[in-house]
């Protein structure tokens, strides 16, 4: 090996693999990628996609196979060799300074000096200027990043890697906190870089539609494996989503029948504090009838966590009302509100979703172990029945490990979701509120989970959603309010609801000011 199979091969992976306590992350996989195209690279959780690309990024180094840049061998695999190489990554978590501006975070560790010995601020700024004018990447140099949107954080994120010379752009998960604004800015940029400077660009996502928008090629990984590579004009969703999980995949909008009925949440006027005692809602009305699904769009951080948090009495009620089906919930415990009829799939299952310490079977029965199929005079439980129950809920919502006895620490993030999903669906209460039902999970205990909130929803179940992932929210929601700053900015029905106009809104601004 030593020189290119293709002549516009600018990486080889041969045969990498890549092992793990426990884990084979990456079988055995070859794969070229091409100077000057968009690669797609997707795959459900653990499928070895992140770990392959941490691999050239200098992050791992491989258990064996070899890799070439632009036909020379990578022989440390340290981040230095991959960036001296052209290489740049950015991660899904920024690595910037908030209190750094825009210009400071990207000279970090490779400021102009004046005198070889002053630091040149004036001169990071001129560098920084020039590199935003090169290649489109509008943001403000003296701008201090904590201040600055996500979106723009991310285009320091990749101006930080092309100061350094980057020819190779990795992204990972790049889209996962962007508007249908930004996302499609940033397309907009990755297009340009491609098509003007030559550059070649990889992208770490599941998100398959856009695949199909920015790609040129999309490789797909299951189990560590390279499934296969495909131009992706030859492929579709449905085919890539197959290729993911091995099976086919039901990819349509979920058949929804009925009508709403009559109103069990009620939210009137509601404010609350985040944790530093900031407002964090101001102000929130909204209503949910038996029989739909209202989802909240938002961008992180704009009050959509607190709000469930004070519904579900997880956070005091600063001022304002709650009704939880026709019962005043204002100021009550969690415990009192559930005993209303109110079930809770939390926003962060470890911290609050399931006890890790405990098995599988015992996180099953949270919230039902007094019960008298469970525990006799409340007290002495009855392991027979528990394990039965258990079994039954094992198989119905499809989870994977070694048994109701398992550990839930040792689950995977989507089987630690189902049990979360299992549990709090199995109460047969009338209202569900839903906290990231999908967070973490790969495509297809995603499918698996979207069904069961559908069959929730057809049942008359009156459901309060809230998501990071907009596509999620629309696909689910027979209405979406959207949240700034706390405050609702706009009101979706069914039917009329476009992705595009829900951005602007998600950003506080109305589409005729945009």
């Amino acid at each position: 090996m030593g020189e290119q199979k293709v002549q516009d091969t600018i990486i080889q992976f041969d045969h990498i693999s890549m092992q793990f306590p426990g884990v084979l992350a990456n079988d055995d996989v070859s794969l070229d990628i091409r100077k000057g195209e968009v690669f797609a690279l997707v795959g459900e959780n653990g499928a070895g996609k992140s770990t392959l690309m941490n691999i050239l990024y200098g992050i791992h180094t491989p258990t064996s196979g070899e890799i070439y840049i632009k036909g020379r061998k990578l022989t440390r695999h340290e981040p230095g060799e991959s960036i001296a190489a052209g290489i740049g990554m950015v991660h899904q978590h920024f690595m910037l300074v908030p209190s750094f501006t825009v210009a400071q975070n990207i000279v970090l560790s490779r400021e102009p000096r004046k005198m070889g010995f002053f630091y040149d601020l004036k001169k990071a700024e001129k560098e920084t200027e020039n590199l935003v004018a090169e290649y489109g990447l509008k943001v403000d140099p003296k701008a201090t990043v904590g201040e600055i949107s996500v979106g723009l954080q991310q285009r320091v994120e990749i101006l930080k890697t092309l100061y350094r010379g980057a020819e190779i752009l990795i992204l990972d998960e790049p889209t996962a906190v962007l508007t249908p604004q930004e996302t499609e800015e940033l397309f907009t940029v990755i297009r340009r870089i491609v098509k003007e400077k030559d550059m070649t660009v990889i992208i770490i996502t599941h998100k398959l539609y856009e695949v199909m928008a920015i790609s040129d090629r999309v490789g797909v990984m299951r189990q560590g494996k390279l499934i296969g590579v495909e131009e992706t004009k030859n492929v579709n969703e449905r085919i890539l989503a197959s290729m993911m999980v091995g099976r086919d995949v039901l990819l349509d909008q979920l058949e929804k029948t009925g009508t709403p009925g009559q109103v069990l949440i009620d939210v009137q006027d509601v404010h609350a504090d985040d944790n530093r005692g900031l407002p964090a809602v101001n102000g929130v009305s909204l209503q949910v009838r038996a029989g739909e699904i209202l989802g909240i769009a938002a961008i992180e951080g704009n009050g959509q966590s607190e709000l469930l948090e004070v519904i579900t009495g997880m956070r005091p009620l600063r001022s304002g009302e709650i009704h939880i089906a026709g019962q005043n919930a204002s100021g009550k415990t969690p415990g009192e509100i559930r005993a209303m009829g109110l079930a809770h799939i939390p926003e962060d299952r470890i911290a609050t979703g399931v006890s890790s310490q405990s098995t599988v079977k015992e996180n099953l029965i949270i919230g039902k172990e007094r019960r008298p199929e469970f525990a006799k005079k409340g007290i002495h439980l009855r392991q027979s029945s528990i394990a039965r129950y258990a079994s039954d809920l094992f198989a119905k919502y499809d989870l994977r490990g070694a048994g109701i006895e398992t550990g839930a620490g040792s689950l995977s993030g989507g089987n630690m979701q189902k049990v979360v999903v299992a549990r709090e669906f199995s109460f047969d209460t009338p209202i569900l509120v839903i906290a990231q039902p999908t967070r973490g999970v790969d495509i297809g205990a995603m499918e698996f989970i979207h069904k069961q909130i559908v069959a929730k929803r057809n049942e008359g179940c009156a459901i309060l959603l809230v998501s990071a992932d907009l596509d999620e929210v629309l696909r689910l929601s027979d209405r979406v309010i959207t949240l700034y700053e706390g405050k609702v900015t706009c009101q979706f029905e069914a039917g009329s609801i476009d992705k595009m106009e829900i951005g602007y809104y998600m950003t506080g601004n109305r589409k005729e000011d945009a």
